[in-house]
């Protein structure tokens, strides 16, 4: 028999967003108080993911978004041959669940890659206060938006980019992400494997490791296992906006 995974575990959500400190990283930018305290009413609850529990599965029904609020996530979907094929990473800041929108199913898992905590907000009172708060709909038509920008990213690195290309765009979006929300912008722990890193960017492991070693060897970036410092971020930017084949 398949074991069955510990249940999620469910806390009150202590901190308002109208107090937390990535409230200009997620929905509220831009709202007054009094709007964020109509948003906060919406946030009854966080959840804790642990590492290697899936907060959806592609298939369930849809009901809220989640906010991640601290730790580290990867969306997946499992290809024809049954292989996973990862869609994207997502940090402390992001929204998660924008998937379920258009059909009210999840398309993809959604995986924590180290222990989380993710705020929840139900999807349908969302859209009724987001009728009535004009900023609160604004905002959430960027966020849309800043999701289809993103999945065009995407589609260019797998069309025209080599490997090396590849992993250097990569890489310089997920400093940019990550400074962004306070953090060095040349140094980071990757939460993810390499295996995962070459799904999402077509890539064989092999070919992943082989980039990271040359980056290493021609100065770029200096490698220790899963931690990275960005030795020559212009060197990097140079491989993106090179010529691609």
């Amino acid at each position: 028999m398949t074991a069955v995974p510990p249940p999620i575990r469910i806390e009150p959500f202590k901190v308002a967003c109208s107090n937390c400190n990535l409230r200009e990283l997620c929905l509220p930018v831009g709202m007054s108080n009094e709007q964020l305290e109509r948003l906060d009413s919406l946030v009854a609850i966080r959840r804790t993911v642990p590492r290697g529990d899936a907060l959806f599965h592609a298939g369930e029904a849809f009901g809220s978004l989640f906010a991640v609020r601290t730790g580290f996530f990867k969306t997946c979907v499992a290809s024809e041959d049954g292989r996973e094929q990862v869609t994207g990473f997502q940090m402390a800041g992001e929204l998660l669940g924008l998937d379920g929108i258009g059909t009210d199913r999840h398309t993809c898992d959604a995986v924590a890659l180290e222990d989380s905590q993710v705020c929840i907000i139900p999807y349908h009172q969302l859209e009724d206060l987001s009728r009535e708060l004009s900023d609160l709909q604004r905002q959430f038509h960027k966020i849309m938006s800043r999701e289809i920008v993103r999945d065009h990213g995407v589609m260019l690195l797998l069309g025209s980019m080599r490997a090396e290309e590849r992993l250097a765009a990569f890489l310089l979006n997920l400093t940019q992400r990550l400074a962004t929300r306070g953090f060095s912008g040349s140094e980071l722990v990757l939460r993810m494997t390499r295996e995962e890193i070459g799904s999402y960017l077509g890539l064989k492991l092999e070919t992943v490791s082989r980039a990271f070693s040359k980056f290493q060897d021609d100065g770029l970036l200096e490698v220790r296992q899963r931690q990275i410092r960005v030795l020559d971020a212009p060197a990097l930017q140079a491989l993106v906006n090179g010529p691609h084949c």
